[in-house]
């Protein structure tokens, strides 16, 4: 890649910035940039986790997220439609509104402006089925996969004149993948520019025209390329592990047993049971809604089965957390995959890391402190970050000060949805070794929900395949 301090050399271009500053109260995010999109196919932005990716995309739009101030010289996108794909679907869906309500409002705002579109072309379009009944649902009664290819969606019903994706194959299996790749080639095939902000090569490999590298808010590197398209025996079918017989060991540190749950008319799992072992590394993995993440809420209580039992060392527990003790309740920690939504966006990232050992163990503040200070240094984030609010944190750094939330209250097992999405390859090393070490030097056990196949392979030591749930678990 040529080295630039310039802007990106382009012949055509649909939106340009020059002198481009973003800081917080604490730090500098993008310092002084000049920046390029080219007016045709796909300009990848890539960089580490914090490298300033979302926050110049934001930019580039006219926008910024709670806390960050923005500045530029000169900035020319007037009278472009941007449509936003964001890394983290709670950020656009409103979890009091119906799925069909959502796309409907937007369809009948698009038409009013003279836009040709339609729900039933964006579902199918987003790698949905023709299933009326999908409407009628909430966000939260689809999985993390599923609600990321809805966003998308709803970004195809805005008519845009660019579309600016944030991760779009963060969290999905690889036939998901591999259609979220597929339609980014049909929509630039169709004269669509997209700027995607991503940490997976590969697909920069497949559809990127154009690569643009950041690091530590600075432009390092600009690429012309040429696409190498799809491989055609990508997505033919899905690579599967299997899951392996499990010699009994006596007393499992954490089981399901014959669990029943969905949602309303919508059953997810059914007679569905699971052991991890004390100092067991489980890897849950399957298709997008196979049920992998229902499986862990009911695990941590936060949803109730319609039948079977959750053990915790032996002994059955409430269905809801609220109902379990103190203890029980710490002894399970959990990591979202949406991490910034489970963060209170006016409080800092450090004072709520605190208060995990504070309110789950009783922990008197010096020793919470404490606590907190090994677990920010376990997943490699700095003190001083640490007392950034939420939002003004990249994916990645919010990813691992939720892992490192969920450490500080010491627990027993650690639930993990998808930690390393949204992570650059050495943030990702850096979080595995993290899981790795907690079972192997700390005893604990772990759960992950994961559609990464290199996370299993380093740190799973058996794995439960949900899209052939007949197999032993």
């Amino acid at each position: 890649m040529t080295q630039v301090t310039g802007p990106t050399p382009v012949a055509a271009t649909l939106v340009s910035i020059r002198g481009l500053t973003a800081r917080t109260a604490q730090r500098v995010i993008v310092d002084d940039i000049d920046l390029d999109i080219p007016a045709d196919g796909v300009t990848a932005l890539v960089g580490a986790s914090g490298s300033g990716k979302t926050t110049t995309a934001m930019a580039l739009m006219g926008e910024h997220r709670p806390g960050v101030q923005l500045s530029w010289r000169e900035r020319s996108a007037a009278q472009l439609r941007f449509g936003y794909v964001p890394q983290h679907p709670s950020a656009v869906l409103n979890p009091a509104l119906r799925i069909g309500t959502v796309l409907r409002d937007v369809e009948h705002a698009a038409r009013r402006r003279g836009a040709d579109v339609s729900v039933g072309d964006a579902l199918r379009r987003s790698g949905f089925s023709d299933d009326p009944a999908m409407l009628r649902r909430h966000p939260h009664q689809l999985s993390g996969g599923q609600q990321q290819r809805l966003v998308i969606a709803l970004a195809l019903l805005t008519a845009p004149d660019c579309l600016v994706m944030d991760e779009p194959t963060t969290g999905q299996d690889p036939a998901r993948r591999d259609a979220v790749l597929t339609e980014i080639e049909r929509l630039v095939g169709l004269g669509l520019p997209v700027l995607l902000l991503t940490h997976d090569h590969d697909a920069v490999r497949r559809v990127a025209s154009h690569v643009i590298t950041m690091e530590h808010g600075r432009i390092v590197a600009v690429a012309d390329r040429q696409p190498t398209g799809r491989d055609e025996n990508s997505g033919r079918q899905r690579h599967r592990i299997a899951a392996c017989d499990v010699v009994e060991r006596g007393v499992a540190r954490l089981a399901l047993e014959s669990i029943s749950a969905g949602y309303r008319r919508h059953p997810v799992l059914q007679d569905f049971s699971l052991r991890v072992e004390p100092g067991e590394c489980v890897a849950l993995v399957g298709a997008s809604g196979s049920g992998k993440s229902t499986a862990a809420r009911v695990l941590a209580g936060l949803q109730a089965p319609s039948a079977g039992r959750v053990l915790l060392d032996g002994r059955p527990l409430p269905d809801v957390v609220s109902r379990r003790s103190r203890t029980d309740a710490a002894a399970i920690g959990y990591v979202f995959q949406d991490a910034k939504a489970a963060f209170d966006p006016y409080r800092s990232v450090w004072d709520q890391i605190v208060r995990s050992p504070v309110r789950l163990r009783s922990a008197g503040r010096a020793q919470a402190q404490a606590a907190a200070l090994r677990a920010i240094e376990q997943v490699g984030l700095s003190r001083a970050l640490a007392d950034s609010r939420p939002g003004t944190l990249s994916g990645g750094e919010a990813q691992r000060a939720a892992i490192a939330r969920a450490l500080s209250a010491d627990p027993s097992v650690l639930i993990c949805d998808e930690v390393t999405t949204g992570l650059d390859p050495e943030s990702q090393r850096q979080v595995l070794h993290v899981m790795s070490r907690l079972t192997r030097d700390e005893g604990r056990s772990l759960l992950i929900i994961t559609h990464d196949q290199k996370a299993v392979a380093q740190v799973a030591d058996r794995v439960v395949d949900l899209d052939h749930p007949g197999q032993r678990a």
